[in-house]
């Protein structure tokens, strides 16, 4: 079997904490430090001119440490760290330039740049969390900037600028949760088959391949199961595709129900399958595949007028004896595979359990 290097969409969805991948939000972070790096020595120079020489050089210390960051943006592990430590202080900048004595008006627009980036940055939660209280504080500054907003026009000001902050921290949260939601649902569609609903090969590919790091980690064993339909095609040539979709939705439902929560199953093509069983002895696993296989061939399947029985064939490898990469493994389980399908199929063969003939596959018509 062919088990190519997938990318595993359900951990870059989960690493990812916004709508962007690390990857992206790590050459966007190095190109914000960069602009606004530029920026803080532009405006430091005019906040010197303007007789604030301690922000102009806190600017300037600040700008350094950009420009420093640019640099070590390109491998840091602390992507989530940096992010916060780049918004916290640039948030906190904005509210202490609507706190000069000579403060512009204009200053004030910043604060609608804070869901912005906050939400592209880290996301709906954390998006949330971080802006909102700035904007709040930025609002109170903006209302004691105003001074007595007990006339019309003051007042036209103030409702300008907090319906305008409301209304944009609200719609950007739609927009994030509704994304959300749509990459959800386009990486379920691109991780389950759409026949069977099961995981398809490339996130079960993933699945093992975590599956395989965490053994690394704690030492505990798994056994990979590939099962394959006895003389499947018999059941498409007989009654056609239909009741061969029909059969694998059976087969589907039956490896779903008998396997324990902690086990994973996913179709990986035709009418293969592949499990996972998690801390399970050799014994155990041939015993609960020999259970699976039973139940299998002891079904009859109702299509029409006709009566469906199939068996199926395992074969087992387990974790770490049989090799400690997923390829090893789907070789061994492969091997096995193949061995009772050459004994006679209908049979669950790994290491120490030797095939026996047991096959059984009829259509019959009523």
């Amino acid at each position: 079997m062919n088990t190519p290097h997938h990318s595993d969409l359900g951990a870059t969805l989960e690493q990812s904490r916004s709508g962007l991948r690390d990857s992206h939000r790590r050459s966007l972070m190095r190109l914000l430090f960069l602009i606004t790096g530029s920026a803080l020595v532009v405006f430091a120079c005019l906040q010197i001119l303007n007789g604030f020489p301690w922000v102009g050089i806190g600017e300037l210390c600040a700008s350094a440490l950009l420009y420093f960051g640019v640099w070590r943006l390109k491998s840091t592990p602390y992507l989530q760290q940096w992010v916060y430590a780049y918004l916290v202080p640039l948030f906190a900048f904005f509210l202490v330039i609507m706190l000069l004595p000579e403060a512009s008006v204009s200053a004030f627009v910043w604060v609608l740049m804070m869901p912005v980036l906050a939400y592209l940055l880290l996301g709906k939660k954390e998006g949330m969390i971080l802006s909102a209280p700035f904007m709040i504080v930025g609002g109170v500054i903006y209302y004691i900037h105003l001074g007595q907003v007990g006339n019309p026009h003051a007042m036209i000001d103030l409702l300008n600028m907090v319906l305008c902050g409301a209304l944009m921290l609200a719609f950007i949260h739609l927009y994030e949760g509704r994304r959300e939601e749509a990459e959800q649902r386009l990486v379920d569609m691109a991780q389950t088959d759409a026949l069977t609903g099961l995981a398809n090969r490339s996130n079960f590919q993933g699945t093992l391949n975590r599956t395989i790091a965490e053994g690394e980690r704690s030492g505990i064993g798994f056994a990979l199961v590939v099962m394959d339909i006895d003389h499947f095609k018999v059941v498409n040539d007989t009654l056609g595709h239909e009741a061969g979709d029909f059969v694998l939705k059976n087969i589907s439902r039956c490896l779903t129900e008998r396997l324990r929560s902690t086990d994973f199953v996913g179709r990986l093509g035709g009418e293969e399958f592949g499990l996972i069983l998690r801390d399970v002895k050799p014994a155990d696993a041939f015993v609960l595949m020999d259970e699976l296989r039973q139940r299998i061939s002891d079904r009859e399947l109702p299509y029409g007028d006709a009566r469906i029985r199939v068996t199926a064939s395992f074969g087992i490898a387990h974790w770490p004896d049989h090799g400690r990469e997923a390829e090893s493994l789907f070789r061994v389980a492969d091997r096995w595979l193949y061995s009772g399908k050459r004994a006679g199929r209908n049979c669950v063969v790994g290491a120490g359990h030797n095939p026996r003939q047991l096959e059984i596959l009829t259509v019959e018509a009523s």
